[in-house]
């Protein structure tokens, strides 16, 4: 019965942002997301110490600035991802544009498949879906949601123009396949991980539990990393899908230390992009909950 309540009010919520204006669902969503960061304190404090933990040059004010601008992103997200089904290549034109697209476009013809390091910055949902509505449909790493129906119901929009949907539980041999083939596939990887999917490796310059995954592939299929994010320009007023260039990983070969190196390389690329737009990253996150032996809790 609650999952089937959630189903239908997630449904309904969906189909009403998605028919509303865009101009009074983004309102209406900015409302909401500032109702949230007043209502969940145990979230907004998770912000302020992943905020002081990396970003401890910042006043306090300034911190306090980027969190509430996260919780306004999110909003934003809500609306698109409700508004997607929508979209068509003639709608979005003066919403969303493309940056470094020929990156990509050199990463493909390579034929050697494409994984695309990107993390929970900007319109995550919205990249791969207009991506694939232009044309590049590409495979996704995610977690299942635990009510099975809405995991349909949002897979189905995530689907819609090809994109295919790679379960975490049990994605490395769907990933394996799709670089053979010479396919593409997003990874988000800035989450917390335990061991041993997840080696210690330096984010913001703190230890932090890091998936290996794809740096491992990488390594073993000679596959093309390349950064890919859609964020928010304000100087625009739109979206714009950035593709970075291709990264060079270690081609001695994919022993441990090579792994481990690689997905630093990962996670100081990702830095440098929410050090460029840290106001459209996910903070409140608990990124840094699993330590290394020995260190004590940082939540």
């Amino acid at each position: 019965m609650q999952k089937t309540l959630e189903y239908w009010l997630v449904v309904a919520v969906a189909r009403v942002l998605g028919w509303m204006p865009r101009w009074l669902a983004r309102l209406f969503a900015v409302a909401l997301a500032r109702a949230v960061y007043l209502a969940l304190g145990r979230l907004r404090h998770v912000g302020e110490r992943n905020l002081s933990l990396a970003l401890p040059g910042l006043p306090p004010a300034q911190r306090i600035k980027i969190l509430r601008s996260v919780y306004l992103n999110l909003g934003r997200q809500l609306v698109e991802f409700c508004r997607m089904p929508y979209y068509t290549r003639e709608n979005t034109q003066h919403l969303i544009r493309y940056n470094g697209l020929e990156h990509y476009l050199a990463a493909e013809a390579l034929g050697r498949g494409v994984l695309v390091l990107t993390g929970h910055l900007g319109a995550w949902e919205l990249s791969s879906f207009y991506h694939s509505l232009m044309g590049y449909p590409m495979g996704m790493v995610i977690r299942r949601l635990d009510n099975r129906k809405l995991d349909e119901f949002v897979n189905g929009i995530r689907c819609m123009h090809g994109n295919r949907v790679l379960h975490k539980d049990d994605f490395a041999r769907g990933l394996l396949k799709a670089m053979h083939e010479g396919d593409t596939v997003g990874i988000l990887m800035d989450t917390n991980m335990t061991p041993p999917q997840g080696e210690f490796v330096k984010f913001f310059g703190i230890s932090a539990c890091t998936a290996t995954g794809l740096a491992r592939v990488a390594l073993k299929t000679g596959a093309t990393v390349l950064p890919g994010f859609m964020l928010w320009e304000p100087s625009e007023n739109r979206y714009v899908l950035h593709f970075g260039p291709q990264l060079h990983f270690s081609e001695t070969g994919n022993s441990e230390a090579d792994v481990v190196a690689a997905t630093q390389q990962c996670n100081d690329v990702l830095e440098s992009w929410i050090r460029r737009y840290p106001e459209q990253w996910l903070w409140i996150h608990r990124r840094w909950k699993t330590r290394p032996p020995g260190e004590p809790p940082l939540y």
